[in-house]
């Protein structure tokens, strides 16, 4: 169990740091590196970005659940 609960948790937190990062900042933030050209025209575009917004959000919910899991078997264990 609490072998599942890690693996879990360290692939929740590369996803969710590689989500953070595609995230449109102030300064364009990672995401413009991949697109250059192509986030000019996806700038206008709100669906991807409330799509990145919900995706982050699930993952980062699930990561939570995850960590408290894992506290909670270490304290019963």
């Amino acid at each position: 169990m609490k072998l599942a609960l890690d693996i879990g948790l360290v692939v929740t937190s590369v996803i969710l740091v590689v989500l953070v990062l595609l995230h449109r900042g102030k300064g364009g933030g990672l995401s413009s590196l991949f697109g250059g050209g192509v986030q000019s025209s996806l700038s206008g575009s709100s669906v991807v970005e409330r799509n990145l917004d919900r995706l982050t959000i699930f993952v980062g919910v699930i990561w939570s659940i995850l960590i408290v899991g894992v506290g909670l078997y270490i304290k019963l264990s």
